[in-house]
């Protein structure tokens, strides 16, 4: 009689299945430096070599982090979570942010700046400035104006919206940017499904090469570029073409890369995500990266993507840990899985926000010569 060994099976789905270096193909792939930053557990930040061993980390006050990126000289600009932030956005729980800093290698802070309605994002401007996302309360006789969302979903029957910051190196804001003072209450409609607490969700904001500023709007489905001078909004591209997008990024060609999450896509039968490349004078797609099938890649929440030097973009499945870099006719050539799990603290937690898990906002992909540090 053959005796059965009983084995435990671990219960999470995604670690399960397997984390760290899940394929590489040197020949193909661009070779360098994968930083990223578990959303979960932790504060700490990770830089991997292309085998998936990590090679340096930062370990930050803040946490869970959301992100970090290399600066020009070297240091980590980092955005940071505070959960006890004295918010006015009555969901901060679920929401959180608080704090920018610019850390050294070594993990020592240089400067730092605390505002508690900052979420998402922050970046550093070519003129040593700050651009720093935040959320703020809409006029109460506006609310009613903006159309979309589900009925009777505000907050106590007020709509929050971003507002932009830029801060000199002393942190003094010296430019600002409301987003409804610019969106159009015809046009920039709520996604029937979300609520009706926030008018837009941004989850981007970034600095073009002309100087004007470009921003995601996630419950709007669209992608902003600002006008630096005048505030006014000079392009858009909205849920025609978008499904709460994330991280639109600036091409050497003046294109557009957005990771096009794909919930509530319109006119499908099932969600997927894509990353795709849009030209801004046509608004066409004339890049597109998507699975086969479809719904093997789908990122409902997070996520972004990277064009590396050699032509491969690196993409980041945040919502399931996945970093992955395709080559430009989508052929996967890199895969590697966050292992590193944690659990979400929250005061008003959802069934969004339960167990354990190992989402990554966004990645990064840096050549040797970048880190000269390291």
């Amino acid at each position: 009689m053959t005796k059965t060994t009983q084995t435990a099976v671990d219960q999470n789905t995604i670690r399960r299945r397997g984390t760290g270096l899940r394929a590489y193909n040197p020949e193909k792939a661009f070779r360098g430096y994968t930083l990223f930053a578990p959303l979960v557990g932790q504060s700490t930040v990770y830089l991997i070599d292309m085998e998936g061993e990590v090679v340096h980390q930062w370990k930050l006050p803040y946490s869970p982090a959301q992100y970090g990126y290399l600066l020009p000289n070297g240091n980590l600009l980092y955005n940071g979570q505070i959960p006890e932030s004295p918010s006015r956005f009555p969901l901060w729980s679920l929401f959180q942010g608080g704090v920018v800093l610019e850390a050294e290698p070594s993990g020592k802070i240089v400067w730092e700046y605390y505002h508690p309605d900052h979420h998402h994002d922050a970046r550093r401007l070519r003129n040593g400035n700050t651009m720093v996302l935040c959320i703020e309360k809409i006029p109460r006789w506006l609310v009613p104006q903006v159309k979309g969302g589900v009925p009777g979903t505000e907050i106590d029957g007020d709509m929050y919206a971003d507002v932009l910051y830029e801060l000199n190196p002393a942190g003094e804001i010296i430019w600002t940017w409301h987003a409804w003072e610019h969106l159009d209450t015809e046009t920039d409609i709520i996604l029937l499904q979300e609520h009706r607490q926030e008018w837009t969700h941004g989850n981007t904001v970034g600095e073009l090469s002309d100087g004007n500023i470009v921003a995601c709007f996630r419950n709007i489905s669209t992608v902003v570029i600002i006008d630096r001078q005048t505030g006014k909004i000079v392009w858009k591209l909205g849920h025609n073409v978008l499904a709460q997008p994330h991280v639109p990024n600036e091409l050497p060609n003046g294109n557009l890369l957005i990771f096009d999450n794909g919930q509530h896509r319109q006119n499908e039968a099932v969600n997927y995500s894509r990353v795709i490349e849009i030209d801004r004078q046509t608004k066409e797609i004339v890049w597109e990266y998507k699975d086969d099938p479809a719904q093997s890649f789908y990122s409902p929440y997070l996520s972004g993507a990277q064009r590396l030097p050699n032509g491969n973009t690196l993409i980041a499945e945040g919502s399931f840990g996945r970093l992955f870099e395709v080559t430009a006719a989508g052929e996967v050539v890199w895969e590697y899985v966050n292992p590193y799990f944690g659990r979400r603290t929250l005061s008003a937690e959802t069934t969004l926000m339960r167990g354990e898990y190992n989402s990554v906002f966004r990645a990064f992909r840096y050549a040797p010569e970048e880190i000269p540090w390291l």
